[in-house]
């Protein structure tokens, strides 16, 4: 994202008309849009930094962009929008658009597109932390550890303890502004050197839940659509 917390796009295309309909309607999304001319042009973006959403002005090496873009572990996924000419689905692609490109077409796939989006970065969020927690393990052995980021799916924390992949943690944490604790099972989905761990969670009770999600939802800071959507 960008500094303001807009969404990026890549619009891959040589045909005016699209890039006329299609860059006015991201533009109304909040969503920030660059050009590329080529898919060679489009893939060296991307290589390059983050980006949320490519458009695909279906040509003949296309497909073989897609098939890059889908097996590069360079970044996260972009959600995909293919734009072609015939009538079936692209494959591999997560919304299709046919052309001729309208402003009625072009807003519905991209409405479908943004909602994915959304999706994609709530799910992938992480929001930085520097809690220190007592943690117990399943040997019922307890620790200081130190929370350094958390999303909707686990938390990241460093810690003294040599800790292994499937080894589960509980603990109590405190969140920024909140005036109630969470109760927090989670268990190590991978482990660094220095002690850098990524875990998921296992279970939180449902009120614990609900004020997690309602604190992680406080801190999304994504720019709003200019249009209602």
């Amino acid at each position: 994202m960008t500094p303001d917390m807009a969404f990026e796009s890549l619009l891959v295309s040589r045909d005016p008309g699209v890039v006329c309909v299609m860059s006015r309607l991201l533009t109304n999304l909040s969503v920030s849009v660059s050009v590329c001319l080529s898919s060679l042009e489009a893939f060296e973006r991307l290589s390059e930094g983050s980006t949320d959403l490519v458009i695909i002005d279906w040509e003949g090496d296309s497909a073989e962009f897609l098939r890059r873009i889908r097996k590069s572990h360079g970044w996260q996924k972009p959600t995909v929008v293919a734009v072609s000419s015939e009538d079936s689905q692209v494959s591999g692609s997560d919304v299709f658009l046919r052309k001729p490109v309208t402003a009625e077409s072009g807003a519905k796939a991209l409405k479908a597109a943004y909602s994915r989006m959304i999706y994609d970065h709530r799910r992938h969020a992480r929001y930085p932390l520097m809690s220190v927690v007592n943690a117990t393990d399943d040997k019922n052995r307890s620790s200081d550890v130190t929370i350094t980021n958390i999303g909707h799916g686990g938390v990241g924390l460093s810690s003294k303890q040599e800790l292994q992949l499937g080894d589960t943690l509980s603990f109590h944490l405190l969140l920024p502004g909140a005036n109630r604790s969470v109760y927090i099972q989670a268990r190590v989905r991978w482990a660094r050197r220095y002690g850098a761990v990524g875990c998921e969670f296992l279970g939180i009770p449902p009120a614990d839940l609900s004020r997690l999600h309602d604190w992680l939802i406080s801190k999304n800071q994504i720019k709003k659509p200019v249009v209602e959507i």
